[in-house]
């Protein structure tokens, strides 16, 4: 299996407007593959303007918020590169598509990255942070899994939310299971 990296992904449409959507990067190599699902922003976006960023963040708000409809998080574009950065990211790296691999689901962008820029210190881990992202991995599947699978899921996510989560988390939680549970109302 092939490492996946979690990370904020800026795109930008053929009239320059920036999308941020949580995906996991595929490791290829000394690249990365960007495999968006059918259809999405980020899919369309990429075939128009093959260039991404890929925003590597321990604000795990931006990863909930991105799925609950808050994603005016602030970027700050580039010098040279098509595709703005997420201003809190702790690094970016600029990718460019070489080739895509066409799939009637997932579609693969293959990509170089043409440069990798550090931006602050990652202060260390957080559990709760860790747990953030995969209950943001589960909301981005609601109508893929089984509610039980998704409630089971909350029961364990839980522990390390109410064991070491600071504000940013508790926020970001917060919003994932309103998200949850009106899925689940209807």
């Amino acid at each position: 299996m092939p490492m996946i990296r979690e990370t904020i992904v800026a795109t930008v449409s053929a009239s320059g407007k920036a999308h941020l959507a949580p995906l996991g990067l595929i490791q290829d190599g000394e690249g990365w593959i960007i495999a968006p699902f059918h259809p999405s922003k980020t899919l369309d976006n990429l075939r128009a303007v093959p260039f991404a960023t890929a925003n590597y963040t321990d604000d795990v708000r931006v990863f909930a918020g991105c799925l609950t409809g808050r994603k005016d998080w602030p970027l700050i574009a580039a010098n040279f590169f098509p595709v703005p950065r997420l201003a809190n990211a702790l690094s970016h790296a600029e990718l460019e598509v070489l080739r895509i691999e066409d799939h009637e689901t997932r579609p693969r962008f293959h990509c170089r990255v043409q440069s990798l820029v550090k931006h602050r210190a990652f202060e260390g881990f957080n559990r709760a942070k860790a747990a953030i992202v995969e209950l943001a991995i589960l909301v981005s599947r609601l109508s893929m899994l089984p509610r039980e699978k998704i409630e089971a899921e909350i029961v364990y996510l839980k522990i390390a939310i109410e064991k070491t989560a600071g504000p940013e988390e508790l926020e970001a939680f917060g919003w994932l299971m309103e998200k949850i549970e009106g899925s689940y109302r209807g």
